[in-house]
């Protein structure tokens, strides 16, 4: 949900949060903090209007969301600290919220779906993913959690 005018709010105090940089002109950094939400759901459905996209769960994760961080990781080069947050278990009224759009978008896809079959359109055999299991509890969210704790173990051991 975020915070309504943090961004607006903190740029105006500290102009230089906002400043472009040349790739040869990166200041050292400390600290890098991830909000994986955003990461997570650009991997997971990056053309969600699109019925004949499909993408495997071993895509979204080794493909998509490591190569992110590995790429984010070598822009920013953290000195101390790299820290990846995701969300846990929403509030009630974020939660009804939440539920109301999932609908809408299954249905929206589901429409979609129909129309390209009576276009005549072929579409792939395969299952589409449903990004509604990017939710705190569910197995995908396990699965990723267990990726995650992987994909960092095999970099600290691995990667200078």
């Amino acid at each position: 949900m975020g915070v309504p005018k943090f961004y607006r709010w903190i740029s105006e105090r500290y102009p230089c949060l906002s400043e472009v940089v040349k790739e040869h002109q990166i200041p050292e950094f400390d600290n890098l903090y991830l909000d994986m939400n955003g990461i997570i759901h650009q991997c997971s459905h990056p053309n969600d209007d699109d019925v004949h996209f499909r993408i495997t769960e071993d895509k979204i994760f080794a493909a998509d969301i490591f190569h992110y961080l590995e790429v984010l990781f070598r822009i920013i080069k953290p000195r101390k600290v790299f820290f990846m947050a995701v969300d846990g278990v929403a509030p009630r009224a974020k939660m009804n919220q939440q539920r109301g759009r999932r609908f809408r978008s299954a249905k929206e896809a589901e429409d979609k779906i129909k129309k390209a079959v009576e276009k005549g359109e072929v579409l792939p055999t395969e299952a589409r993913f449903d990004s509604n299991c990017i939710t705190p509890g569910t197995e995908f969210m396990a699965r990723l959690h267990e990726h995650l704790k992987y994909f960092v173990n095999m970099k600290i051991s691995t990667d200078k």
